[in-house]
């Protein structure tokens, strides 16, 4: 494959990640586009933060209302990976390989969710295409942001060969 056709084909899959609630820390604001910033070099990459949902009396009233608001954005063909603490657990050569194979299956947009305080409703659940978790330990949602973008950034300087991931 001449490497036109090769960079035209790994720039069709669009990278999102999406939050729900607001980051309030400046320095993970800062991280989190230091890394957006350098993504724009590798693949399409957006980021988006949902508004807190008005909270409910129960939990579970307020992750049914996130669910709704992630739901109506999605679409069908959308391939839709939940962080969560009971997911699939990478290193980061094999994160970098589960990027690699979301391109080559042509996936045209794969979107990463992190949750509020509570977590994922079980209509979120239902949707997901696959769950994966950073760590056994608990980070706060807003570290994971950065976390994530980060991950996501060394994935594909290990699909290139860079030097960014020391093995």
């Amino acid at each position: 494959m001449n490497k036109i056709v090769f960079e035209l084909f790994i720039w069709v899959m669009k990278v999102s990640i999406w939050a729900i609630g607001k980051t309030d820390e400046k320095y993970l604001e800062e991280g989190i586009n230091k890394y957006l910033k350098r993504l724009k070099h590798y693949t399409q990459i957006s980021y988006e933060e949902f508004k807190d949902v008005k909270a409910a009396q129960l939990p579970t009233e307020t992750l049914k209302r996130e669910a709704e608001m992630v739901l109506s954005k999605l679409k069908s063909e959308d391939i839709l990976v939940l962080l969560d603490e009971k997911g699939q657990s990478y290193d980061s050569v094999q994160f970098g390989a589960y990027l690699e194979k979301m391109q080559v299956q042509s996936t045209k947009s794969l979107i990463f969710l992190i949750g509020g305080a509570y977590g994922h409703h079980e209509l979120i659940r239902d949707r997901a295409n696959h769950l994966i978790s950073l760590s056994k330990m608990t980070f706060s949602h807003q570290m994971v942001r950065l976390f994530l973008v980060e991950q996501i950034y060394r994935g594909y300087t290990i699909i290139k060969n860079e030097k960014y991931h020391n093995i």
